[in-house]
């Protein structure tokens, strides 16, 4: 069977396996294996599970992803964005948009401490979505707000995918985050800026409410302030011994996980059930990530070696477009793969057929990647598959229709969109921060 029927055989089965429902981690190793069988060569297995251990087990550089998770975990048991939240909510609910601005605002913050999609998500839609309800926001902003605001934790820095993507790429952690850092504010002011606009064109839909409690502004400044100062320490530690060259990110993750740490037991929330439940989601969300990492290994090793790869790459370069053109088609096809596969499957699969041909065009590979990442906040928004949405019908009460998330979400679908192009047309977004950290 020539190289290009096994990758569309490959192919043909990973979709299969993935709307019938079955695990991503299980379907990437799975079609691994037929795909082994379908060219002819099951004896290219031993060589998949040398090259597992080579790239997987013995990545150092992965190790910072169960930290920054456990990281994550802590911060949220440690309750410290709940009074910050309650702080803005208070000064700014009685201006239109109040309340969606302060989800905007905290969940900027969370993302630059967490990086966990999930974590954001939820303690965002605790602390915000029914009390926004109550106050008269639509549903639709309610929900559209929260979702979009809570996945800028896989662009802002520190971002579990900016370190899978790294690891799996020339360009270090650092660069990196310092190249995503920028765009991601970026695309989180557009956020408010969208809201700000909603509240003026349409004010029923956020309105300006007295709040319930009277607290003095300098007195609401005050606790602000003193709230702010745990997470504000926490990125100091991370990003800045991380972009200061002090620390590696592997590193900055133990650093972050321990300073996390001691703002639990500084606030006197650190409980032995609470440790356990933290080491215990650490241990899963780690364990269903490397899973997924090493089946994706598996596929793109079996693709690589009986002819697949190669040919792909080939029937890309025999498209003869402009560079601009088949960076838009790359952008594209990984937007489409954003409704039906989780991004850590989409990057594993599209880094080894993508990155040698950027390369091979001189286009500066740190923009790309930032670009790719960008056009990845989409995927966990678009249906049918958009983790954030999944995330926010959980906790969502059942007065808010499924109809009303995805209405939500479309307008913050677009700003990405909007994003992206910013980033194509002007690279300095992405390339001025590494070029000033990181040039002598």
């Amino acid at each position: 069977m020539t190289p290009e029927y096994i990758a569309l055989a490959m192919f043909g089965l990973l979709l299969l396996g993935l709307f019938m429902g079955h695990p991503l981690a299980m379907v990437l190793g799975g079609t691994a294996v037929l795909g082994t069988l379908i060219a002819g060569k099951p004896m290219v297995l031993g060589i998949v599970i040398n090259r597992i251990f080579g790239d997987v087990l013995d990545n150092f550089t992965l190790i910072a992803i169960p930290l920054f998770v456990l990281m994550a975990r802590f911060l949220s048991d440690s309750g410290v964005t709940d009074k910050m939240f309650e702080s803005l909510r208070l000064m700014m609910s009685n201006v239109r948009g109040g309340l969606a601005l302060a989800v905007v605002f905290i969940s900027i913050l969370l993302a630059a401490t967490t990086g966990i999609i999930g974590a954001s998500i939820t303690v965002m839609g605790v602390m915000a979505l029914r009390p926004m309800l109550q106050y008269g926001y639509s549903p639709t902003l309610t929900t559209g707000v929260i979702a979009a605001s809570g996945c800028l934790g896989i662009l802002i820095p520190p971002s579990i995918m900016l370190i899978l993507m790294a690891s799996y790429s020339p360009l270090s952690v650092g660069e990196l985050f310092a190249g995503a850092m920028v765009p991601g504010i970026v695309l989180g002011l557009l956020y408010a800026v969208w809201v700000m606009i909603v509240s003026i064109v349409r004010p029923d839909m956020a309105p300006a409410v007295e709040p319930d409690e009277k607290i003095s502004k300098p007195a609401l400044l005050r606790m602000l302030a003193i709230e702010a100062v745990p997470p504000l320490v926490l990125i100091l530690g991370i990003l800045g011994s991380l972009l200061a060259g002090i620390a590696t990110a592997t590193e900055a993750s133990a650093i972050g996980a321990a300073l996390a740490l001691l703002i639990v037991i500084m606030r006197r929330k650190f409980t032995w059930s609470s440790f356990y439940g933290a080491m215990l989601e650490t241990g899963r969300t780690s364990a269903m990530i490397l899973f997924i990492v090493i089946g994706a290994t598996a596929f793109t090793g079996v693709f690589n070696i009986t002819g697949g790869l190669r040919a792909t790459q080939e029937i890309i370069r025999g498209l003869d477009m402009e560079p601009w053109m088949l960076i838009t088609m790359m952008m594209f096809i990984v937007f489409i793969l954003g409704a039906f596969l989780d991004w850590t499957g989409i990057v594993l699969l599209s880094f080894p057929i993508f990155l040698p041909i950027v390369q091979e065009m001189d286009i500066n590979l740190l923009w790309f990647v930032v670009l790719m990442s960008v056009v990845l906040q989409t995927s966990f928004l678009t249906p049918p598959f958009g983790y954030a949405l999944f995330y926010l019908r959980a906790i969502a009460p059942s007065s808010v229709k499924t109809t009303d998330i995805i209405k939500g979400v479309l307008p913050f679908i677009g700003l990405i969109l909007m994003m992206c192009v910013a980033v194509a047309l002007f690279p300095q977004l992405v390339t001025w921060l590494p070029a000033t950290l990181y040039t002598n």
